[in-house]
């Protein structure tokens, strides 16, 4: 097992992110299961910061790509050159080709930029001319965004939100924490060096000490009813809530939700899965796949208040037939 070096990470991390634990553990779960991540928040929240300095603990390629409104699909996967000097067409290939990707805002950019890096976030591929190359592994994709709502951003298509694992989202530090991160950026002498602690081996062994992390069949059962209740929610007694949903959650939504739940238990030190772990990372796995209509929109409803009510009134122990 490899809990300790897993804290040792985590410490690292602290040394210089200041109250961001939850995003971390985040990273951390999506990094294990092969599940690429969204942090969403505003502008000025260690989102970056957090994903540099985990990709500088880790003994893996790392790339930050700047999403911009001119950026091409080119710049992204790579392109073929001519070469004068031998008359032949090479590849150069593109930021893409690497273990962690940083996609910073990700919403800065059109369609098909967005489209690019989602297919190769699927197919773990990209294809360059004629010839198709596959990406190193492992290979995670960080995509931080700011609010939709802010000026100059394009809202990622439904669908290919749904291939993220998880949108977290990022809230305001507490006000202990804004001060030590005041504090301690104040200091001229900080410095935010880390060690790197954890090897692609690790990696791959901790996703197989996850894969056998057990989950007991009501449980399973549990993850059904909640993605269910968001198809039809009217069944479950959210009569209130129902009007509000355009469509529920995907399949994609309990392959990840069981894979989180496992994730959270293995960082808890157990080979076993708890209903706490499935209602501690529902919220991050369900709230981005769930598309509300306009009424939401104009009642000031959001997903994640859904998924909270939905977590109040979807019983444990409800029985489940599955066709």
């Amino acid at each position: 097992m490899h809990q300790e070096k897993i804290a040792e990470v985590i410490q690292e991390v602290k040394k210089v992110v200041v109250g961001q634990d939850r995003m971390v553990t985040r990273l951390l779960i999506g990094l294990f299961t092969n599940g690429h991540i969204l942090l969403e928040g505003v502008p000025g929240l260690a989102k970056t910061l957090t994903v540099n300095t985990l990709a500088k603990v880790l003994h893996l390629d790392f790339n930050r790509i700047q999403f911009t409104p001119d950026l091409l699909p080119s710049d992204l996967i790579g392109t073929m050159i001519y070469n004068q000097m031998n008359g032949n067409f090479e590849v150069k290939k593109g930021p893409i080709f690497s273990n962690i990707i940083l996609a910073d805002e990700v919403n800065r950019s059109p369609a098909k930029v967005q489209s690019a890096l989602l297919e190769a976030m699927q197919e773990k591929q990209v294809t360059i001319g004629e010839t198709t190359y596959m990406l190193d592994k492992p290979f995670l994709v960080l995509a931080t965004q700011n609010p939709v709502d802010q000026e100059g951003t394009y809202p990622l298509p439904e669908a290919q939100v749904d291939r993220f694992m998880m949108k977290v989202h990022i809230d305001y530090p507490s006000k202990a924490d804004e001060m030590t991160v005041m504090r301690r950026m104040a200091n001229m002498q900080f410095t935010s060096d880390v060690r790197a602690i954890l090897t692609k081996q690790d990696i791959f062994d901790i996703k197989n000490e996850i894969n056998s992390v057990k989950i007991a069949e009501p449980l399973e059962h549990y993850i059904i009813e909640l993605v269910f209740a968001t198809r039809f929610p009217a069944e479950y007694g959210l009569k209130n809530e129902a009007k509000y949903i355009q469509f529920g959650v995907s399949p994609r939504a309990s392959i990840n939700l069981n894979l989180a739940a496992k994730a959270i238990a293995y960082l808890d030190g157990r080979d076993y899965v708890l209903p706490e772990d499935i209602k501690e990372i529902a919220e991050d796995v369900l709230n981005h796949r769930i598309i509300l209509n306009y009424e939401a929109e104009a009642d000031g409803i959001n997903t994640r208040n859904l998924v909270k009510i939905l977590l109040e009134k979807v019983p444990i122990n409800k029985s489940v037939t599955l066709k």
